[in-house]
């Protein structure tokens, strides 16, 4: 597989699924972006509209530039046309293993025999995800970082039968996009989740059991740890439903108890209160500003 203007297919269009469709045709590939929500695939261009108009504002792409990109995009709500002549897909659905595995089964049946199939998964088995398919040695994870226009790295996961070609294929692709590929093994949470979760879980630990609140376990961090925005922001960022589904994979996959999500992460998910997706996590977050405040739970 050449870098040069491939066929990519999309499968999710939310925040991660239309930034890595953004990536993929502002570096000149043809797209299709899969969702079986229409009002999502409308939602998706949107966002890629605003964030084009951005770079063109910041004259870092010309006004051609981005009516080339959008040209280069194309939706769908049915996935087997949009797959049957693509020569990569990358799966950016919610991060469920059941809903990964149909997802893949899916693909398999339609995509071309060669076609490589990647995963955006954060912290999923990807030889697990393989193992759906007819094509373990092409299944491979890709996990861009969010937001993905902006984050530079790329890791790029080897499942138990992943070949060396495919590796090199999105390793040199990825180069492509402007990403900086960083190669990992097929263990739970790869690297960045392994890291960063336990980190964030001990962030939420420590407001539940009365250490510090909320901006100042943040302002810790950010200040003492030059970290640029404080756990229980970003895990807000990511999404605390997000949070606990890696969480649970970690402790499923490692079966040690650090790994355990707090008490208070599960309530906030049962309630509804998911981060910036619900309007409020650890923090109240108004759409169409970046100002947050304290949520009234914790002040």
């Amino acid at each position: 597989m050449s870098v040069e203007s491939q066929r990519v297919a999309v499968i999710g269009a939310g925040t991660m699924g239309n930034g890595i469709a953004h990536v993929f045709a502002q570096s000149g590939h043809e797209v299709s972006l899969v969702d079986v929500n229409a009002a999502a695939l409308e939602r998706a261009l949107s966002t890629i509209d605003r964030n084009l108009d951005r770079l063109v504002a910041k004259e870092k792409i010309s006004a051609e530039d981005k009516a080339a990109t959008l040209a280069r995009l194309k939706t769908s709500t049915e996935m087997h046309g949009a797959v049957s002549d693509a020569n990569l897909v990358v799966e950016a659905a919610t991060e469920r293993l059941d809903l990964k595995l149909k997802i893949f089964e899916q693909i398999d049946a339609s995509a071309p025999a060669d076609a490589i199939l990647a995963t955006n998964t954060s912290s999923i088995s990807i030889t697990r995800i393989a193992a759906a398919t007819g094509r373990a040695d092409k299944v491979i994870g890709m996990h861009f970082m969010n937001p993905v226009p902006i984050m530079k790295l790329v890791e790029v996961i080897r499942g138990y039968d992943t070949s060396d070609s495919t590796t090199s294929k999105v390793v040199e692709l990825s180069r492509q996009l402007g990403k900086i590929p960083v190669e990992v093994n097929d263990y739970p949470g790869f690297v960045a989740n392994r890291i960063l979760m336990p980190m964030i879980n001990e962030a939420i630990c420590s407001l539940h059991e009365g250490v510090a609140g909320v901006a100042e376990i943040d302002e810790v961090m950010k200040l003492g740890m030059a970290h640029p925005m404080g756990p229980l922001h970003l895990a807000d960022f990511i999404g605390l439903d997000v949070c606990l589904s890696i969480l649970r994979v970690l402790h499923d996959g490692f079966g040690q108890p650090k790994y355990a999500p707090c008490p208070l992460l599960v309530n906030m998910v049962t309630a509804g209160k998911l981060g910036v997706k619900s309007g409020e996590g650890f923090y109240v977050h108004t759409k169409g500003s970046k100002d947050i405040t304290v949520a009234p739970a914790f002040s």
